[in-house]
């Protein structure tokens, strides 16, 4: 023994005696504790001892403890001769002779005061850090209960640290977020790998917090786990916040389309597809409601049908508002509310009502159509669709009607889909043609042609517009219809032959494409750019509705593109009940006074005053006036008789494809 002391001069080796005295003394004792072997043996090893452990009776009970279980193990402060002191970890072992007597013990000690400061002093930073860190940290111990926690962690969860310690994993987490545990299945996963639980705070609101999990262990082998909670309470607010509006109509709070869709979605992808049913609803007269007491009266009665459709229908179903005056109804089984026609009948009669209004009752009805999953086996957007066709066909048979979907209409709707498919494909690979109209003068000089659409379709043969328009208007197409039509329409009128140097103009009728659309002017110059026509020869052709009330905004761009040679026609003019006053401060060159006056000239006189009054009032503004549906000699007689400038009809000539338009223009004039 003495050998092995002498040996290792980095430990603090030596013998005791059965009572505690130093009997052996190694050269690391004397480096370690500072006495020389002569000023130590035969002394008490309490010396070593601070004096508030040797009152307690340390030493002696350590020499006990070794004695009763044959070593003991111990870490504290001691003392050198020169007073100071270091930290010790400590080994005694009991020495026996081979008949059992104990004959003393042996002592190892070593100084490990550096990295016992280093390590309390990593601990306070840790400490320190956990403090000022805003974001909540704890420690779990290895039953899962809170060991410390720091004070951000406190304040999130509104709870003193004392009422914190001992509380488990488990009862941290708010009751909507119970189904897996706070600390994880998967202990050892990256502490970098964030998940989203809700907390319970002490005034039980919910605290919604990223939580990052890391596992270690301890000196003696036990796991503890360390977990940092970062709020996001205001994040995740602010998420379910954009995400209401995203899905719910501002004005009544009710889901809107894209919640409808989600929810059809889902329930028509679910077991139960075929009895689920869709009411569409579409207020009768709601446009007489604004125009006669106000938008803001309008969105009354909305926000009022809104509310009583939310309490009028199954607690099952789902109200919700698409656009103006559009609701729709979904039902996820129609047979637990007593069927499909029972359901209709009770929305029919929720609508069905007097709404009080600035001190008025404001009587409102709805048409109701609807539909179940079984009669439409398809995707949620298809069940909109045939409801809605329903609600078309409840409106036709008057106020306040219902009319639910049969195979028939189903496959009329399957079919105008098709049609709608089909259609968009030909406008974006110009699978349409154009067909040429000429207008001609008095002479019969062509000034002008409208260029008509025609769609060459693989099974039905040539369509006119009156076959696929209203499927562009229902599917939004008429834009890009517009847009197809203009730029075709210019391309083709800049190539036209010009015999004795006439350029006649080219007119473009635009339903779809309108002044107060945003990119309206642009597209207008684009494609007059494009086919490098001049100006001047470009006719928009616009029905005098949409003129009607004209914004400032959209006026001012029909004047800046008529101050570049673009002119403005009016189209139908005399059907849309427009103010005359409102339409001479718009930018228009030309009228064209609507084919259902002149189809009655010679039989009915007051047609005759009509059309005189038309010219009269295009004359007065300056404009050119123009006549439509023109096809007897005698009606070309008459307007000319009333002062009409131009004419447009089967007189003169049919709408010609481009070949024979191109043709008809090398003629010349033409003849009646």
């Amino acid at each position: 023994m003495d050998l092995l002391a002498r040996a290792i001069p980095d430990y603090a080796i030596f013998m005791l005696d059965v009572d505690g005295h130093v009997t052996s003394w190694n050269p690391g004792a004397e480096q370690i504790k500072g006495y020389r072997a002569d000023e130590i043996l035969g002394r008490h090893f309490a010396v070593f001892y601070p004096p508030e452990r040797v009152v307690t009776g340390d030493p002696d009970n350590a020499l006990r403890e070794a004695a009763r279980v044959g070593y003991h193990l111990d870490q504290g402060w001691r003392v050198r001769k020169d007073g100071s002191r270091f930290f010790a970890d400590v080994a005694i072992t009991a020495l026996r002779a081979s008949d059992g007597r104990l004959r003393g013990f042996a002592k190892v000690t070593r100084d490990e005061t550096d990295a016992r400061t280093r390590q309390e002093r990593a601990s306070r930073r840790f400490s320190d850090l956990c403090g000022v860190i805003p974001v909540g940290i704890a420690l779990f111990d290895e039953s899962g209960r809170v060991v410390d926690a720091n004070d951000t962690l406190c304040r999130l969860l509104c709870l003193e640290r004392d009422h914190l310690r001992g509380t488990h994993a488990a009862d941290l987490l708010h009751p909507q977020d119970r189904d897996e545990p706070l600390l994880g299945s998967r202990p050892n996963s990256p502490a970098d790998e964030a998940v989203h639980r809700v907390l319970a705070r002490s005034d039980e609101l919910p605290l919604h917090c990223d939580v990052r999990t890391a596992v270690s262990v301890h000196d003696d082998g036990s796991r503890f786990w360390l977990v940092a909670f970062q709020d996001v309470t205001d994040r995740q607010q602010q998420t379910e916040r954009l995400r209401y509006e995203a899905t719910h109509d501002a004005l009544t709070g009710l889901p809107n389309r894209r919640a409808v869709r989600d929810l059809l979605g889902e329930l028509m992808h679910g077991p139960d597809a075929e009895r689920v049913a869709v009411l569409f609803c579409d207020v009768n007269n709601f446009k007489r409601i604004n125009d006669s007491l106000g938008h803001d009266a309008g969105d009354e009665v909305v926000v009022e049908l809104a509310r009583r459709l939310r309490e009028g229908v199954p607690p099952c179903c789902t109200a919700a508002r698409l656009s103006g005056d559009e609701f729709v109804v979904v039902c996820p089984d129609v047979g637990g509310v007593g069927g499909l026609s029972r359901l209709a009948e009770v929305v029919s009669g929720v609508l069905r009502t007097a709404v009080p209004v600035r001190g008025q009752l404001v009587r409102v009805s709805a048409a109701v159509g609807g539909v179940v999953g079984a009669d439409a086996a398809g995707r949620g957007e298809d069940l909109l669709r045939f409801a809605d066709a329903a609600m078309y066909r409840a409106k036709r048979g008057g106020p306040g009607r219902v009319s639910l979907a049969d195979p028939a209409l189903v496959a009329a709707v399957d079919g105008q889909l098709r049609l709608e498919t089909e259609l968009r494909e030909a406008i974006e690979g110009d699978g349409l043609t154009l067909h040429y109209q000429p207008i001609t003068d008095g002479r019969g000089e062509i000034l002008s042609a409208e260029a008509l659409v025609r769609w060459h379709h693989p099974v039905h043969g040539l369509l006119s517009p009156g076959a696929f328009l209203p499927v562009a208007e229902q599917s939004d197409l008429l834009p890009d219809l517009d847009r197809w039509v203009l730029r075709t329409a210019l391309a083709e009128a800049a190539g036209w032959p010009t015999p004795g140097g006439r350029h006649p103009s080219i007119a473009v009728n635009l339903s779809g494409l309108l002044p107060h659309h945003p990119e309206f002017a642009a597209e207008i110059a684009a494609s007059i750019d494009e086919s490098g026509i001049d100006p001047r020869r470009v006719v928009l052709e616009l029905v005098e509705t949409v003129l009607l009330d004209l914004p400032a905004g959209p006026r001012r761009v029909m004047e800046e593109l008529a101050e570049q040679g673009v002119r403005f026609a009016v189209d139908d003019f005399g059907t849309g009940y427009s103010s005359l006053a409102r339409l001479k401060d718009t930018p228009t060159q030309i009228i064209k006074a609507d084919r259902q006056f002149v189809a009655g000239l010679g039989e009915d006189g007051r047609d005759l005053a009509i059309a005189r009054a038309v010219a009269e009032f295009a004359h007065a503004l300056g404009c050119l006036c123009v006549a439509e549906g023109v096809e007897t000699r005698d009606q070309h007689d008459l307007l000319a008789g009333v002062g009409i400038d131009a004419y447009q009809g089967w007189l003169f000539s049919h709408a010609l494809p481009r070949e024979e338009f191109r043709d008809l223009l090398g003629d010349g004039r033409l003849h009646r």
